[in-house]
């Protein structure tokens, strides 16, 4: 059995981007029904070495656009990091929906050997294209996108399982 990297891929960063829009949202509506700053939510960390709310929207959004375009081939669009509020994150998210669900099968499908190089900090890192979707992309993303709800959890915004795993 052979794997669509494509539905392997663009549908699944689409789909959680989804939820954790719909999640970002109930956080919306969470300070305006209790009259609270939202940046007690963005700016919250779930450690002090961790980054905070806007910074982990950021990097889910980040991966998945970059996971999708360099399987396609393409370079990933550039958005910069200047997102402060609960607002300013929903954009980001729909704009990088917007670049996600642009992506065809066709320019993903057959990508699980193209070369994939990232630049870390400790220098670059090589991969095949469907070791670099499963062994980095995914994990990378599932854990801001998680780490995101737990922030908003911790917070008492009301969020449960079914809000991380969106409807059927």
């Amino acid at each position: 059995m052979t794997i669509s990297m494509y539905q392997a891929s663009a549908p699944r960063f689409a789909r959680m981007l989804r939820n954790l829009s719909a999640i970002l949202a109930k956080a919306q509506a969470h300070v305006e029904a209790k009259k609270l700053d939202a940046a007690a939510l963005t700016t919250y960390r779930l450690f002090p070495d961790m980054f905070p709310l806007t910074r982990q929207v950021q990097i889910a959004c980040d991966t998945a656009k970059g996971a999708t375009a360099r399987l396609a081939g393409v370079e990933p669009p550039k958005h910069e990091d200047t997102e402060q509020t609960l607002p300013e994150l929903q954009a980001r998210i729909a704009k990088t929906l917007d670049f996600v669900e642009s992506m065809k099968a066709a320019q993903i499908d057959g990508s699980e050997t193209r070369d994939v190089t990232l630049k870390m900090r400790a220098g670059e890192v090589h991969f095949k294209g469907l070791d670099y979707l499963f062994n980095h992309a995914y994990p990378n993303f599932y854990f801001h996108v998680t780490t995101a709800y737990n922030i908003l959890r911790h917070n008492g915004v009301e969020i449960g399982k079914k809000d991380f795993i969106g409807p059927f």
